[in-house]
């Protein structure tokens, strides 16, 4: 958490924001796997992380997704924000967007966070002891809203 001190001399722990993006092109999601050094290390994520000063949550969601996978995106919509105290795998609160986008160029190559990209076949994401956070939950979410879009079918 951020420790602040305000006038007159009040302090607060605020919460941080993040950003996420569902990276999703035929029926399969790229996912990142994070740099050992790194909270959740060696396991897959969605890319994604904080949100810097003087961005907002859209700029952010497109700064990550280049930084993390060397692909520029466009963001389709917001598919929800988690705010729960107790998210798995977090050692404080934060508050993340998690975005549907769709990647547009390769760029550039991923920066050090990351370690690998991979695409996984929706209907075989990685098991849940080797995803980082509640990411697969995020993506379990997705998949039950888009079931029926999907032309794969998906046991959850």
């Amino acid at each position: 958490m951020i420790e602040c001190k305000f006038e007159p001399g009040n302090q607060a722990n605020l919460r941080h924001v993040v950003v996420d993006a569902l990276l999703i092109q035929d029926n399969q999601v790229l996912l990142t796997r994070r740099a050992d050094r790194l909270r959740e290390g060696g396991k897959w994520a969605i890319p994604g992380g904080f949100m810097d000063r003087d961005e907002t949550t859209l700029e952010a969601v497109m700064r990550e997704v280049l930084e993390e996978t060397g692909y520029t995106c466009e963001v389709e919509q917001l598919l929800s924000v988690l705010d729960k105290p107790d998210r798995r795998g977090d050692d404080r609160q934060n508050v993340s967007f998690v975005f549907v986008a769709k990647i547009i160029a390769k760029v550039q190559e991923h920066d050090d966070e990351v370690t690998e990209l991979k695409w996984f076949p929706l209907d075989a994401l990685p098991a849940q002891e080797e995803m980082a956070f509640d990411h697969l939950e995020i993506l379990w979410e997705w998949v039950k809203q888009n079931d029926e879009q999907l032309s794969t079918p998906l046991d959850n």
